[in-house]
């Protein structure tokens, strides 16, 4: 399973992309969005895109 940057929420900060451990999250037209097939959630941590989202329920399991 991957997460989703919910594209309504997304103020487009850039704090989940720096984030990321696997380089799945990159600006997509005006928004972030997540590539599921790189997503592993962070393997068992704390999910280190949605700790520094300034915008709650931006980042969703998809």
């Amino acid at each position: 399973m991957a997460f989703k940057i919910v594209a309504s929420q997304c103020s487009a900060c850039g704090a989940c992309e720096f984030e990321c451990p696997n380089a799945a999250i990159a600006m997509k037209g005006d928004n972030f969005a997540i590539a599921a097939a790189k997503c592993t959630e962070c393997e068992g941590e704390e999910p280190r895109c949605i700790g520094v989202c300034p915008v709650e329920k931006t980042i969703i399991k998809a």
